[in-house]
This record gives C-alpha cells, structure tokens and sequence, in this order.
C-alpha cells in the first residue's frame, strides 16, 4: 500500500478532512471506525445477504429478555416478499407511505407500530439501508431498494422474524499520541465478549483442562453437552427446532493497527474475543488503506460518487451526513455496490480469519447460506 500504516492515513484524513472539528484526530477515528462498518456491510451484501439484514435492532440476551444489546447487523430469517414501485413524485419514500401500499393492505398493518420517522429514500436522493418500516409481534417489515431508473423506485418488502440466526459486530479503538495503545481496548474487548456470549442459546464453558465446551438446553431440561465448536457444527447442519430456536452465530469484525495485532499474534484483547465470538474476523490496514485510496482519496472517475458523498458528510454542519452504514448517497451506494462485486477476490484478502483455527471466509460464507435456507417457520413454530 502506499502508506506505511492506518495511522498515517488517519494523519492525513485529519490534516485533509477534519481539520474544522475540535479534536481532528477524534473525528478521523471515527470516520475509519464507519469505514469498518461499511465494508462489513457492502462486503455481506456482495454475499446476497442484504434481505436478510437489521441493523442496530435491539437484540436481547438469551432467556433474559430485560437486557438488550443494539448490535451493528443482525441476520434475520426472511418469511416473504413484496415488490411494490413508487415514482420520483412520491419522494420521500418514508414508511407510512410504504405501508400505506396497496399490496401490504392485506397485513392490517397497526398505525402505532408503524416507524414514522424511517424513509427508505429522501427526495435528495439519500438512501436508508435495511430500513424498518414497523413491527409485527414476532416479526417485522424491511424494505430495500431494488432499483432506481427512469424516475421509478422498485422496493422489495420482506418479512423479517424478530430472532436473528446472526450477528455481526464491528470494533476498533484509537491509539493516543505517545502511547502504545489504546487505553479503552480491554474495555471494548470486555464489552464484545458479554455480548457474544450471552445472545446465544449455545452456551461456552471450560472443562478443567482447559478445553472449549458447549451446552445447549432441551425443552426437557436435558443438556446436549461436547467440544464447542463440534456442538457448533452439529446445530448449523441440524434441522432440529430444539437446537436452532435460540441459535444465533456470532461474528466480531475487529480492526486495528497495533490494539488488536494480528493472527500471529495474539494480546489479551484479541484472546478474549476469538473464545467469546464464534468467528473473528480481522480487517488488515492493507485492507482499510486500500478502500481509503481507491474509493476517497484517489477513485477512478465511477467511483467518484463514494468521494463526493464522503466529503459532503464532513463539512463541519449538523444534518448532511451521507456516508455511514445507515444512511448513504444513492449514487454512492451504486459505487460501493459496483466496487465490491469488481474487487470480490481482492477484498476475501482483506480478512484475517482469527478464529476458529484452520477456518476460512468461504466455510463463514457457507455456515450463513446454511443458516438462512433453514426452514424458521417450522422451527418457530
């Protein structure tokens, strides 16, 4: 990469880009901290998964629904689909005129759960990703953007049950100037730890030699009891309802330089999330270094879309942000869109896996396929 390190890049965004705020390197942290959750996010829906996707939904404990947890994206069982269309006249495309469609009359959809602040599109062409447009009991509406074109917007309305069968979750933490690291990084492991252990019905514990095990409780009070990641394998191919109701996968995506080292290379940060996370992903600095310079500082002519929605977002004001993984520039999403599908095999390298040992994106990529062609209607029935 032409730069020796992410943080000679966060140098440069906040000489470049965030020398109006009040702690510029704060700023520019954040802004790579948003860079982790957009490729996360671009990276999973170049897997077909954005139908799939919630983000930031509230996600509870397992058997102790009191506590909640917003996690970045969650992965939903999908039931069924609508498409509807809109012209460029009924902009914004917020959730009650979504509803208000004629082809979702049929669900009797209540006023009150509708999300009335939600638009899947502004009239200045700002797109909402996985937007939730209300709550249904045991499920909830999503709508996406199929296509814009010819003044027309095709959105797709999918049914999302309220259990997630995943969740991602995205990490990193800044270094300060004159110390080796940064001072909230056990916390932030600490805090992503509990999290992934405590969404699950599959439950870890340690034998006294210090193995890895897993439980997971029958409706009976009987426990299914064995090394953890063979019960983890045995669940994901299981079409037993007893086993899956309350399974959820859980994926870290931790970024970077010097806090979390690297997969040779294991603190006690990094040790306590790849034990607490069913799959760690690391994103390198090549990796974040790489879709900086393509895609913000040097982008070829049809990306240029992701550079002017990314310095549009940071111009000092309140209210213009258009490039985070919730909110972002219709154009730019068809560049981002664009760029992850081109740069498929380039961007599978920007991962380290650190666990679990041995493992790769493809048998991650292939656990998910798994997971979401399960038949959730009978299982949570």
């Amino acid at each position: 990469m032409e730069y020796s390190s992410v943080d000679q890049l966060q140098k440069l965004l906040t000489e470049e880009v965030f020398h109006y705020a009040k702690d510029a390197k704060k700023a520019a942290g954040r802004a790579l901290g948003t860079f982790v959750e957009i490729i996360t996010f671009y990276y999973l829906k170049s897997w077909g998964l954005e139908r799939y996707i919630a983000i930031e939904r509230p996600l509870p404990e397992y058997a102790n629904a009191d506590l909640t947890h917003n996690v970045e994206y969650s992965l939903h069982p999908a039931a069924s689909k609508k498409l509807i269309a809109f012209t460029d006249y009924d902009l914004p495309l917020t959730a009650k005129k979504i509803t208000n469609h004629k082809k979702l009359m049929a669900l009797n959809i209540s006023k009150d759960s509708i999300k009335k602040s939600k638009a899947l599109l502004s009239k200045d062409l700002i797109l909402r990703n996985a937007c939730t447009i209300c709550d249904l009991n045991d499920h909830f509406l999503n709508t996406y953007l199929v296509d814009y074109s010819k003044c027309i917007a095709r959105c797709a309305i999918f049914t999302l049950h309220r259990k997630p069968f995943a969740i991602f979750e995205c990490k990193r933490v800044d270094v300060e100037e004159g110390v080796k690291k940064g001072p909230q990084t056990i916390e932030k492991a600490k805090q992503g730890a509990y999290v992934a252990r405590a969404v699950s019905s599959l439950q870890k514990m340690r034998y006294a030699d210090g193995r890895l095990g897993g439980l997971i409780e029958k409706k009976d009070g009987t426990f299914c009891l064995q090394e953890y990641h063979s019960l983890l394998a045995k669940v994901i191919a299981s079409n037993d309802s007893e086993l899956l109701a309350d399974f959820i996968l859980t994926i870290g995506v931790l970024s970077n330089h010097g806090n979390w080292f690297t997969s040779e290379n294991h603190n006690k940060e990094l040790k306590v999330l790849a034990q607490s996370y069913d799959w760690l992903l690391f994103l390198t600095d090549d990796g974040i270094a790489q879709f900086i310079d393509d895609l913000l500082l040097h982008p070829k002519k049809k990306f240029s879309p992701v550079r002017n929605a990314f310095f549009a977002s940071y111009t000092g004001e309140k209210g213009v942000n258009r490039f985070t993984k919730v909110k972002v520039a219709l154009s730019a999403d068809a560049a981002l869109q664009s760029y992850f599908k081109m740069q498929s095999q380039t961007i599978e390298g920007w991962f380290n896996v650190i666990a679990p040992a041995q493992k790769n994106l493809a048998r991650l990529r292939s656990e998910l396929k798994t997971l979401k062609n399960k038949n959730w209607q009978e299982i949570h029935s």
